[in-house]
This record gives structure tokens, C-alpha cells and sequence, in this order.
């Protein structure tokens, strides 16, 4: 094995992005979103993907969290929802996202193997910092990178730039691990080995790079991970 460190994605690989809404919808002033919580949740995440990349293409930069409010805005209109009661209490939510349910036991793993983890998001250092302290996970990473250091959103290569810049690992001794698929073929276009977390049993996208390997989740993880 000469991997050096991982270094995972954020939103969708280890914290659940539908579980702002699903919190939403399951609190006692959460009936309007009881039976449309997937929907708003799906086109929310969408809205939010489209704006980072419309921005990085076009030169327009504004950080992750006034995209994830932007994006909200519009699902919500989309959905006829106008209730300022509840945007707010799914930007609140959004800042505590839960972890997957096997991600503090992989992290752990990884840490008694002595393999040194970071994550690289498009999230503010402000909203990472607030997810990973409510996860309790702040204590397996040995750094928190993100986009706002170079302002452009991934897949731009300034993005991946900043593992070597900032850690010093040569990116063939990196595993880099993503949930979205375009993100994981960005990934390995740049040179990093790469395992896709292929939550949602997609195919992969038919871009300008392929997952090294795939897993369910994390819990395949340390399996997968000798192969590296």
C-alpha cells in the first residue's frame, strides 16, 4: 500500500445532505414537508450542484453558503413553499448535517491504522468546521480544505492543487474518495487514486476520467483499502 492519506469529499460522501429536510420534516412544525421532504431535499442538492458549476465556468464566484441559500430559495418557489420559518430552520440544519451511519467507525478504523485523513469540500471553512463538530469527528482529520482558499468550485484543478500545496503528498499517493460521481472522474483525471462511494447505485458519468474502484459505503472501505 502507498497511500499516504485520504482525502474525502464532503457533502453526500460523509454527511447526508437529505438530512436537513428529513429532520425538517419530522419535527413538530414539520407537516408541510412530511410527504414532499424527498423532492424539496433532491432539488435543493441539484440547484446547489448546477449554481457551483455555472459559477466556476463562468468566473462569478460566491461561497458554498450563499449557494446553498440560493438554491434553497429556488426549490423552495419551485415547490410553493414560502415559509420563512422554515428556510431558516433548514439553514440551520444544514450547518449540523448528520454523518452516514458508518462513517465515525471508518474514520476511527483508518486512524488505528496510523492513515492520516483529510477532507477537501466545497463547503466554507465555516460550514465545515460547524458539520464536523457536531459529528464529533473534528479529531480524525488532519485537515479541513476548502474552495474559499482559491475561489472556484470543483472540479477546477486549483481545487485539487491544494492537497500537495497545503500537505505535501504527491497526488499518486493520494486516495481520494467522493460520492458524486462527477467529482470522483474529476478526481482521477487530476491524478489522484480514487474510490467512488456509489451510494445511489448510479452508473458512473461518462466524463473525462473512471473511479479507480467503487464501494457501497464507507463500511468497504478498509477492504478496498490495501488495493491502494
Amino acid at each position: 500500500m502507498t497511500t499516504r492519506l485520504c482525502v474525502f469529499d464532503a457533502y453526500g460522501t460523509l454527511f447526508d445532505v437529505d438530512g436537513a429536510a428529513r429532520i425538517a420534516a419530522s419535527g413538530p412544525d414539520g407537516q408541510e414537508l412530511a410527504d414532499s421532504w424527498p423532492q424539496l431535499s433532491a432539488t435543493w442538492r441539484r440547484k446547489q450542484l448546477e449554481y457551483t458549476w455555472l459559477r466556476a465556468a463562468a468566473g462569478h464566484h460566491a461561497d458554498f453558503g450563499a449557494v446553498t441559500r440560493d438554491a434553497l430559495d429556488w426549490a423552495m418557489e419551485d415547490a410553493g413553499l414560502a415559509d420563512d420559518r422554515l428556510r431558516a430552520r433548514l439553514l440551520a440544519l444544514y450547518l449540523e448535517l448528520p454523518v452516514f451511519a458508518e462513517v465515525p467507525d471508518a474514520l476511527r478504523a483508518l486512524a488505528h491504522q496510523g492513515m492520516a485523513c483529510a477532507i477537501l469540500s466545497n463547503g466554507t471553512p465555516e460550514m465545515l468546521a460547524s458539520a464536523v463538530r457536531a459529528a464529533g469527528v473534528q479529531d480524525l482529520f488532519q485537515a479541513v480544505l476548502s474552495v474559499e482558499d482559491v475561489g472556484v468550485f470543483k472540479p477546477a484543478g486549483a481545487v485539487y492543487d491544494m492537497v500537495g500545496a497545503k500537505l505535501g503528498v504527491a497526488r499518486q499517493d493520494v486516495l481520494f474518495i467522493s460520492s458524486n460521481g462527477w467529482d470522483i472522474c474529476a478526481g482521477a483525471a487530476y491524478g489522484f487514486r480514487t474510490l467512488w462511494v456509489n451510494r445511489a447505485g448510479a452508473p458512473p458519468d461518462r466524463l473525462f476520467g473512471r473511479p479507480d474502484a467503487s464501494v457501497r459505503d464507507l463500511r468497504g472501505l478498509l477492504a478496498q483499502l490495501g488495493d491502494f
